[in-house]
């Protein structure tokens, strides 16, 4: 997949542009605040309809204007064959966000979720490791909305039926009030723990492949660690039933707490070493540990798009290099060669940063907001 057109309309400092994109891809060179990560977000944007830094979309918008809206042009082949245009847009005054494809707008944002098959770097990405288990869900939620049918309708509405038992346990409703939730809620948490297991069980090889060619010392692994005792369960109806045993075990707690304990939205994803002691990264990994093993995350998503199309995705690399050593730098990029890595946007401060495919990447440069090509 290969970005070949970007139009952009009041998206932050970035102003109203028509850019065409080289096939290869493209270095975009500048100083720091001048917007070379505006630009890597306008593009990610229409990946997943939100911003990778966790802004509100309102702001995104221009300051003193009321829209903005980003056009790109993605391909899969040669010509005009593969071809589909991705849009959206969003209002600050009426807070409203359209997204379309091809000219016809998506009733559900998830119709159109994935369309252009990226994944960002960001040296932001360390907190997937760093932070707490909610920067690892919503990793997790993302690769699998992106790559897995039906994972994001049952963790909708997983989510709707959890705010709704969780508003029955703090209104003090009766036992028999907040029950009523529970069958919805323990079916669809329990396709959502099925599909987060099976991904990380399937993932956790290439992860710790990844994290050893960079690091050079001990693989790293991913365990699912469930806030309902599994048992080995694995199927979508024994996750169910051991999550059902669950809830009742912590009825009392629920109602004493006001807020369901136990579920997905309890869980965590463990990113460990496989040394003796079996070394937790975010609690004990070194600076360097973590951020390598938040590259071999983003690493596993690139692979798992690939795997899913069969073609290389768009990769986003905003200056994901700075905070690297010069020996985990040359690995990084030795492995990203070796991956058959597609398109690539890269940002760098300056000339001499701009570390991968140097030869071929076209240069633009960047100065308030404005992109010179």
């Amino acid at each position: 997949m290969r970005l070949s057109a970007l139009a952009l309309r009041q998206f932050r400092n970035l102003g109203s542009q028509e850019l065409e994109i080289p096939p290869e891809g493209v270095a975009l060179v500048g100083e720091n605040a001048q917007g070379k990560s505006n630009f890597l977000e306008a593009i990610y944007y229409l990946e997943t309809f939100r911003s990778f830094r966790g802004a509100r979309d309102e702001q995104l918008v221009s300051f003193g204007q009321d829209v903005f809206r980003v056009v790109g042009t993605a391909r899969s082949g040669p010509g005009e064959n593969g071809a589909v245009e991705i849009a959206a847009a969003f209002e600050r005054r009426g807070k409203r966000k359209k997204v379309s494809i091809d000219g016809k707008e998506s009733e559900r944002l998830a119709d159109a979720l994935g369309c252009l098959a990226a994944v960002i770097f960001s040296p932001a990405d360390v907190e997937l490791v760093s932070g707490g288990p909610k920067e690892r869900r919503r990793f997790l939620d993302v690769v699998l909305s992106l790559n897995e049918p039906g994972y994001l309708g049952s963790l909708q509405e997983y989510k709707r039926i959890l705010t709704h038992r969780n508003a029955a346990l703090k209104g003090g409703e009766s036992g028999t009030a907040v029950a009523a939730w529970d069958p919805g809620l323990v079916r669809r948490g329990a396709e959502v723990v099925a599909a987060r297991k099976r991904w990380i069980e399937g993932s956790t090889g290439a992860f710790g492949d990844y994290y050893v060619r960079v690091a050079q010392e001990a693989r790293a692994k991913m365990t699912y660690r469930s806030s309902v005792p599994l048992a080995g369960a694995e199927a979508v109806d024994a996750i169910a039933e051991a999550f059902r045993d669950a809830l009742v075990d912590a009825r009392d707690r629920d109602r004493r707490l006001g807020t369901t304990s136990v579920g997905p939205h309890r869980d965590e994803v463990v990113l460990t070493l496989e040394t003796e002691d079996g070394l937790d990264l975010r609690d004990y990994g070194s600076g360097g540990q973590r951020r390598t093993a938040a590259l071999a995350l983003r690493l596993v998503e690139a692979k798992t798009i690939r795997e899913r199309l069969g073609s290389a995705p768009l990769i986003l690399l905003d200056d994901v290099f700075a905070e690297l050593d010069e020996g985990r730098s040359e690995r990084v990029l030795t492995v990203m060669d070796g991956e058959g890595t597609g398109q690539v946007l890269l940002t760098a401060p300056k000339e001499a940063d701009v570390r991968l495919r140097r030869e071929s990447l076209v240069r633009w440069r960047i100065r308030e907001g404005r992109i010179c090509t």
